[in-house]
């Protein structure tokens, strides 16, 4: 079974395209700059590489470029788009809807009622997965919600302190995301230790999380009713009190839509550094001596560190320790910032093993830490590949 997983920009369309038979990935692709005069359009298949500008008004066109790559007899990866079985998309949120679901015009409505509380996140999924029905209605669309690994997350660790009917009424909760992620984690370390452990996941990248796992399920998420809350993002604020808000307006003369927009585009280590929202660029600034390039990583790290310490506790205590995502992959020195000084917990890093691993799965913790600290890329189109499948075969 072929299953082409997708991930969608308001003006992009990238893709994974597998053979869910044995999990093998055929090829992959993108088209950027969709609904401009050109579309730069990219696939991969192996050593092959083939990139060439194309006419994608929408989305719905774009993906018809794709296919049309993918069967191409000098490419000898499909001979037509019908041998796709379904396309899987990683879905973030949607009213009354969680898991795994078909898109119907019913779930893109459930996904627009929550369009304000993600702005960056539905609407273009929306606009491109309408566009995509009407263009390839001979191919199930399926939407892998974000929500779904959270969904068994005690009530304790769901509600927050505001009237219980706004949560009865509206869906006012923590949900929770990066869900793809985080299944990711729980499920690489069954196939490591062959059995569920008890897992402080930490997704640092553009967008960040940490989540912390026992029996192979979600228990609880820094993330709460939106991507915005939880940890600081590359430029996203992550927590922040809501009674600054109603000050703020005055004080600037803005809207509260003028002030959301600043909170969820020009926060985070962006908002703090005054430089630039990615950690490279971020480290870079500060090595050269920039005071508030060193803040920002001081604030990111004490909010990483803060929300592993809730893990632990929520645990009753940890027996792996995961770091994935571009940051938490590849910056071993943000790694050894949030690793220092947990000694006493039973948490002690291998200096050597940390510097020397760089996007790779290793353990880098030292022989006398109870937990063990690893790195462990994470493969979130993997998952939505399963998750498709299977619902495709239940069908």
């Amino acid at each position: 079974m072929k299953i082409l997983v997708a991930n969608l920009g308001s003006t992009s369309f990238k893709y994974s395209l597998y053979d869910m038979d044995d999990e093998r990935l055929m090829a992959r692709g993108r088209v950027e700059r969709i609904g401009e005069e050109s579309s730069p359009c990219q696939i991969v298949i192996g050593d092959f590489k083939k990139e060439e500008d194309v006419s994608a008004p929408d989305h719905g066109v774009a993906v018809r470029e794709c296919l049309r790559q993918l069967a191409d007899p000098t490419t000898g990866c499909i001979k037509s788009a019908s041998e796709i079985a379904g396309v899987g998309f990683k879905a973030v949120f949607a009213k009354g809807y969680s898991g795994v679901q078909f898109v119907t015009e019913d779930l893109l409505e459930a996904m627009e009622e929550f369009n304000a509380v993600l702005p960056a996140h539905n609407p273009p999924y929306v606009r491109a997965m309408r566009m995509l029905r009407k263009a390839l209605p001979e191919i199930p669309l399926v939407a892998a919600f974000e929500t779904g690994f959270h969904e068994n997350i005690p009530n304790r660790n769901r509600y927050y302190g505001v009237p219980f009917e706004w949560a009865e009424q509206y869906g006012v909760r923590r949900y929770g995301f990066h869900g793809a992620s985080h299944r990711y984690i729980a499920t690489r370390f069954r196939e490591i230790f062959g059995e569920d452990k008890r897992i402080v996941s930490c997704h640092l990248g553009g967008s960040s999380s940490v989540c912390a796992i026992a029996d192979g399920q979600s228990r609880a998420s820094s993330m709460g009713g939106s991507p915005q809350t939880g940890l600081m993002n590359n430029n996203r604020c992550g927590d922040f009190d809501p009674f600054w808000c109603n000050y703020l307006i005055k004080k600037l003369n803005i809207s509260f839509d003028e002030l959301l927009k600043i909170l969820a585009t020009k926060s985070g280590l962006l908002g703090v550094s005054g430089i630039s929202g990615d950690v490279r660029d971020i480290a870079e600034a500060r090595d050269s001596g920039s005071e508030r390039a060193k803040l920002a990583l001081e604030v990111f790290v004490g909010d990483v560190r803060r929300y592993i310490g809730a893990s632990l506790v929520e645990l009753g205590g940890a027996d792996v320790l995961s770091f994935t995502g571009g940051i938490g992959e590849y910056r071993f020195d943000v790694r050894e910032m949030i690793l220092s000084g947990l000694e006493d917990l039973g948490i002690v890093m291998d200096p050597d093993a940390n510097a020397k691993t760089l996007g790779t799965e290793a353990k880098i913790s030292a022989p006398n830490s109870r937990v063990q600290i690893w790195v462990t890329p994470t493969n979130e189109e993997i998952i939505v590949g399963r998750q498709t499948k299977a619902l495709l075969e239940k069908r």
